[in-house]
């Protein structure tokens, strides 16, 4: 029978677009379920930031009257005013292993970025590099941390037969089985500490309006040079905020300052997709709540999500200095395994610092497609 391909435009057809990862990825034992609470406020233009400077339509494929695959086509208006280079961006790409509705789904995105003026499409972003973005590669046998993307290994297949080419590789880098801080680090930090004019102190969460000011300030400027990296607005940089306070330990969380002015900043949470992986409906209601209360005292690894300093002060070291006392807490709290992800191949600087650091390895590698409209 014919695919059809249609824009989602009801609560019904909505919730299938929600619920279509359960369809996808039954009986895989790596795949995280997210929150449906999350989810429903993630593709709620009234409660995601994203809708109020973009725009975003998401479609669905239908065969037989089953729902078998979704895209979202997003034409991120903050992107192109700081590149100007006519991109537009596919994401929330699920689909069962059959290459006609894959291909239809990302033409159909294709056709709806065009009909506005875009001259290629480039993905999976889910909306942009601020959220999730990126397609795994390989590694397709362990699960991903907190907010990666994890997806089936014919994915790659099906989005490289229609037409789309790597534009960039994005790497996780990790640690695992710590117990120590490698002397080599420790040297490093005592070396950068003796002629240091910077401080690294931790986030104080009693004034944290202002701390995440000073966060967003490091980070827009920070990540400025980044290939693809847009700046956070002020709401969204309010719902990362909203998103994160409930998880974030302040001996993970660092600002670095001189003279009181914040020129870097490193965030680390608790992996708490290691709680989600048995919340298999993606309900905290009616007993999801008591496992996640249980489970979360049981996490082992952490993930650094933001890690930045301001391209002037990058020469001091205090990259170092944030892993160093990442590490050294992480450890006193208990977390023996870590990710440091997404970074970017061609971010020379941060690959060549997180080298330094006896143990690290790329274990993931993501990538970002593209193909001219």
């Amino acid at each position: 029978m014919a695919i059809d391909i249609f824009p989602v435009s009801n609560p019904r057809e909505k919730h299938q677009f929600i619920r279509l990862p359960w369809k996808i990825y039954r009986g895989n034992p790596y795949w995280v379920p997210p929150l449906l609470i999350d989810q429903k406020k993630m593709f709620s233009r009234k409660h995601c930031p994203f809708f109020e400077h973009s725009e975003v339509e998401f479609f669905l494929a239908r065969r037989d009257d089953k729902i078998l695959g979704r895209i979202a086509a997003i034409k991120n208006n903050n992107h192109l005013k700081v590149y100007n280079d006519g991109v537009g961006f596919f994401g929330f790409f699920e689909t069962v292993n059959d290459q006609e509705i894959a291909h239809a789904l990302l033409n159909r995105a294709g056709e709806w970025l065009k009909v506005r003026g875009l001259k290629a499409i480039r993905g999976p972003e889910n909306y942009s590099q601020n959220e999730t973005a990126g397609l795994l590669i390989d590694a397709f046998d362990k699960p991903p941390v907190i907010e990666m993307t994890y997806n089936p290994p014919y994915y790659v297949e099906l989005i490289e037969s229609a037409g789309f080419r790597e534009r960039m590789k994005l790497f996780a880098y990790a640690i695992e089985g710590a117990n120590e801080i490698p002397e080599r680090l420790a040297q490093v930090v005592e070396s950068i500490r003796q002629n240091a004019d910077f401080i690294v102190r931790q986030v104080n969460m009693k004034r944290v309006d202002e701390e995440v000011e000073k966060i967003k300030s490091v980070y827009n400027a920070a990540w400025s040079e980044n290939w693809g990296a847009v700046p956070f607005t002020d709401n969204e940089i309010k719902k990362l905020k909203g998103d994160l306070i409930s998880i974030v330990i302040p001996d993970l969380c660092f600002i670095a300052e001189i003279n009181g002015e914040a020129v870097g900043t490193s965030i680390t949470v608790p992996d708490f997709n290691e709680v989600l992986i048995k919340l298999k409906n993606g309900r905290l209601l009616p007993i999801g709540i008591f496992k996640l209360l249980w489970y979360r005292r049981k996490i082992s690894g952490v993930r650094t999500i933001i890690m930045g300093v301001k391209k002037e002060q990058r020469h001091k070291g205090i990259d170092i200095v944030f892993y160093y006392e990442t590490f050294k807490n992480g450890l006193r709290l208990g977390f023996h395994k870590g990710e440091m992800s997404w970074i970017l191949e061609n971010n020379i600087p941060m690959r060549q610092a997180l080298d330094k650091i006896y143990g690290t390895r790329i274990y993931k590698t993501y990538c970002l497609y593209e193909k001219d409209l």
